[in-house]
C-alpha cells in the first residue's frame, strides 16, 4: 500500500491544493497583520485555504479526497458543521469556558454571521486532516487495544452515561467541563452501530485502532492550527478553564490539547449520522484508513 501511495504521487497536483495554499499565503498575514477591515473577516478564508490544501494534498497522495468523492456532500458538510460548532456554543452557556473578543465597531449581526461561517470549517477541516493522517497510515503504526465488543445493553448504557455526562455540564461545570468532549460521542455512536454504520466502534470490535487514532491525531493536529493561527488575530478566542492554567501554548492551556482527541470522535460520530440521514445508508464517505472504501 505504501508503494502504490508513492506511485500516485506522481499525478498532477489537484487545483484545490495550488488554490487552498493561496488562500493560505494572502490570508494569514492578514490575519496576523491585522489588516481591517478585511482581517476582520479572515476566519472563513484562512480556513477554506487550510480545508482545501490538505484535501488537495490527500488526493495527491492516494488519488481520492472528501471532494473528490462527492462535492455535494464536501459542500453539504459546512452549514452541518455550523449547527454541530453551534451547540458547542449552547453548553459552553453552562461552561464559560471560552469567549470572544471582536473588533471595535462591529455588532451583533457581525458576530452572528461570522461566527456562523466560522463554525462552519470545523468539520470539514477535521475530515480532511484525518484522512491526510490516513494517507500516512500514522495510526496504523500504534499499537491496538483488542477487541472491544458491545452488545445492545451497552450501547442502551453509554447512551446513558452520555445524557449523565450533559446533565453534570449542566449542574456541575467547575468539576466536569471536560466532559463536553465525550459526552456527544456516548450519544451519538451508539445509534450509528445500530444503524450498521461503518463506525469508530466497529473498529473497536475488529480491533483495528489505526482508524480511531488516525481521527485522534488528525483532530489533534488540526487544532493545533486552530490555536497557533488564533494567536494574533482580532476577532480570536481566550480560554477560561478551571484548574489547567499552568503553561498555556499559544492561548491554550497544554492540557486543553488532549481535548481534541475526544472531539475528534463526536465530529466522525456526528458527522456519519448526518450523512446516513442524507444517504439513507451506511456511509463509506470518511475515510478514517486507507482500507476504508469511499
Amino acid at each position: 500500500m505504501e508503494s502504490s501511495t508513492a506511485g500516485r504521487m506522481s499525478r498532477r497536483i489537484p487545483y484545490q491544493l495550488i488554490a487552498g495554499l493561496a488562500l493560505i499565503a494572502i490570508w494569514w498575514p492578514i490575519a496576523w497583520l491585522q489588516i481591517r477591515p478585511f482581517s476582520d473577516y479572515y476566519f472563513f478564508p484562512l480556513w477554506l485555504g487550510y480545508i482545501l490544501a490538505v484535501d488537495g494534498i490527500v488526493e495527491w497522495r492516494t488519488g481520492s479526497s472528501a471532494w473528490r468523492r462527492s462535492h455535494t456532500t464536501f459542500i453539504l458538510l459546512f452549514p452541518l458543521s455550523a449547527v454541530f460548532w453551534w451547540i458547542f456554543e449552547g453548553l459552553n452557556e453552562f461552561l464559560d469556558n471560552w469567549y470572544y473578543i471582536h473588533p471595535e465597531g462591529t455588532g451583533d449581526w457581525y458576530y452572528v454571521i461570522t461566527s456562523t461561517l466560522s463554525f462552519a470549517t470545523v468539520i470539514p477541516a477535521v475530515i480532511g486532516t484525518v484522512e491526510l493522517f490516513a494517507s500516512f497510515r500514522i495510526g496504523e503504526r500504534i499499537p491496538g487495544l483488542g477487541h472491544w465488543r458491545f452488545g445492545p445493553s451497552g450501547l442502551m448504557r453509554f447512551q446513558i452515561a452520555g445524557a449523565v455526562m450533559l446533565a453534570l455540564i449542566a449542574i456541575w461545570p467547575t468539576f466536569f467541563f471536560a466532559l463536553v468532549w465525550l459526552a456527544l460521542f456516548f450519544l451519538i455512536e451508539p445509534l450509528n452501530q445500530r444503524l450498521g454504520q461503518h463506525s469508530l466502534w466497529q473498529y473497536a470490535r475488529d480491533n483495528r485502532w489505526g482508524p480511531i487514532y488516525n481521527v485522534m491525531l488528525g483532530t489533534t493536529f488540526t487544532g493545533f492550527f486552530w490555536e497557533m493561527w488564533n494567536l494574533y488575530a482580532n476577532p480570536k478566542w481566550f480560554y477560561d478553564v478551571p484548574f489547567v492554567h499552568v503553561l498555556q501554548i499559544f492561548e491554550m492551556p497544554a492540557l486543553g490539547y488532549f481535548g481534541y482527541m475526544p472531539f475528534g470522535l463526536e465530529v466522525i460520530s456526528f458527522t456519519a449520522l448526518f450523512i446516513w440521514f442524507f444517504g439513507h445508508r451506511p456511509q463509506r464517505y470518511i475515510r478514517a484508513s486507507l482500507d476504508d472504501q469511499a
